[in-house]
């Protein structure tokens, strides 16, 4: 039987799935197989839940026929459980959980997660289960995302850049402590620092930034589409990977591929992405799972180091891109667990 994939989109709230569907959707057509989003075709031969989904009948009417049920997972919602939250919104992020948590126990006959903090998070909150599963990290197109084309490094100053998505008072954290960096680097370290931020970022945050740094040289850059990323991320000298407990960030993977070095906390992936010199992973210095203020000074002297010695960490980043993150090797893992 010609195979044929149905993609389940992801739950609502569930960030950072869309950027892998476009992704997976081009590796299919390259690959001259079928898909559909309809799960109740009987021509499906595989189901890819991008996440969780509430068709949890039809998903089990789909393997009651022999399908194959895939999961792929990254982390999980979890700030519903150290801060203050509404009660609806915090409803909404645990009952996105359980599903999740349903799904990979009792529907999905394979899963895959993002990275081995992922697969680690997943065991230790929900157990361990036997049901066949593999690490697959994100991908990007290694032949788009490039060290070469447009966009040019400033040499007069050094340039810090972080890529979010919607920005507003209540996830604000990442960004206060690119604010803290970059008033260490300017003030404790003499760099004449532009910090570039890319995202939607709500006015009342902004206002909040500059309260925090009224001298600070920050520049909107707002919402990019993302064939600009990578002529934004060769005009920066790092990228500051701000999210917490992170599965497997685009924006960091996407980086490395255009030769931009990294500069984050422990937290989450990013020690397991970021490596061979591809930038630098320091200790967060506080309980990150209690949303406690982290050490500045280590993420400081890292972004010094990285400053002085770009174009070795430009490098390498790309030769760890082309050797972990490749489109072509994540399609060719997945098409592994889906068409056996």
């Amino acid at each position: 039987m010609k195979p044929q994939i149905c993609l389940v989109p992801k739950l609502d709230g569930l960030g950072g799935m869309v950027s892998f569907q476009a992704k997976f959707i081009q590796g299919l057509k390259e690959q001259n197989i079928a898909y559909t989003f309809d799960i109740s075709d009987t021509n499906n031969t595989a189901v890819l839940v991008i996440g969780g989904t509430r068709h949890i009948w039809q998903l089990w009417r789909a393997k009651s026929r022999g399908v194959r049920i895939v999961q792929r997972l990254n982390g999980m919602n979890w700030l519903h459980k150290v801060e203050k939250t509404p009660f609806p919104a915090a409803f909404k992020a645990e009952l996105n959980n359980q599903t999740l948590a349903f799904i990979r126990r009792f529907l999905a006959t394979h899963i895959i997660y993002q990275s081995g903090f992922s697969r680690d998070w997943w065991h230790r909150e929900f157990k361990d289960i036997s049901t066949p599963a593999k690490v697959v990290y994100n991908g990007v197109d290694l032949s788009q995302y490039t060290p070469e084309g447009p966009g040019e490094r400033p040499d007069d100053h050094f340039r810090l850049l972080l890529v979010e998505g919607h920005l507003h008072p209540g996830n604000s954290r990442g960004l206060e402590t690119a604010v803290r960096l970059a008033q260490t680097l300017k003030h404790s370290h003499g760099v004449n620092v532009e910090m570039v931020v890319v995202g939607d970022v709500e006015d009342a945050l902004k206002a909040h930034v500059y309260s925090m740094a009224p001298d600070l040289w920050i520049t909107w850059g707002g919402i990019v589409p993302r064939d600009r990323i990578p002529s934004l991320d060769r005009t920066a000298h790092v990228l500051f990977s701000a999210d917490l407990n992170a599965a497997c960030p685009n924006s960091v993977i996407e980086a490395m591929a255009c030769g931009l070095p990294i500069v984050a906390y422990d937290t989450g992936a990013l020690k397991e992405l970021v490596q061979g010199g591809a930038g630098e992973v320091v200790p967060y210095g506080a309980n990150h799972w209690r949303l406690e203020l982290p050490d500045i000074a280590p993420l400081a002297n890292a972004c010094i180091k990285i400053m002085q010695n770009n174009a070795p960490y430009r490098q390498a980043a790309r030769k760890r891109a082309e050797a972990a993150f490749g489109l072509d090797t994540m399609v060719k893992s997945y098409l592994e667990v889906l068409v056996p």
